[in-house]
């Protein structure tokens, strides 16, 4: 937008894909331009991984909710359908939160307390026990655990 790119001139740094903020430590004065090196990370330490989950589509109840589905024999028509959704006179309606199909993922998602196996400055990689959210070659944000 115009209102980005007037911040980016002001800072005096190029046209980015993504542009985040974070909070800093009390003490650091960061100026415009500055890089935010992997270097604040140790290894041994715990941080949570915030990130976009994969998308999977529009998705039924079995796959989005895990939903058991009915039987598949004996003539029964009644296969991966989510069943009864609500009463009848009363209160004649679905009652919000229900689970029923819909988009599945594509969603922030927090992973809390991967633990930081390296931290590699020279190719600014860092190195984690577990699984991360999202694609490959998504954007990733991480920020220290409560754990430490």
């Amino acid at each position: 937008t115009q209102a980005v790119s007037g911040h980016l001139k002001k800072a005096s740094a190029p046209p980015m894909r993504r542009l985040m903020e974070f909070p800093l430590e009390e003490g650091s004065d960061p100026q415009p331009g500055d890089e935010v090196k992997v270097s604040i990370f140790e290894p041994e330490q715990y941080v949570d991984v915030v990130g976009t989950s994969k998308g999977k589509g529009f998705q039924g109840v079995v796959k989005r909710h895990g939903f058991g589905g009915g039987r598949a024999t004996h003539g029964s028509m009644f296969h991966r359908a989510p069943g009864s959704i609500g009463q009848s006179a009363w209160p004649s309606r679905v009652i919000k939160g229900k689970r029923l199909p819909g988009q599945h993922g594509n969603k922030r998602v927090t992973v809390k307390n991967l633990q930081i196996v390296k931290v590699d400055e020279e190719n600014n990689l860092v190195y984690l026990r577990g699984a991360v959210p999202g694609a490959d070659n998504s954007y990733v944000a991480l920020k220290r655990s409560k754990r430490g």
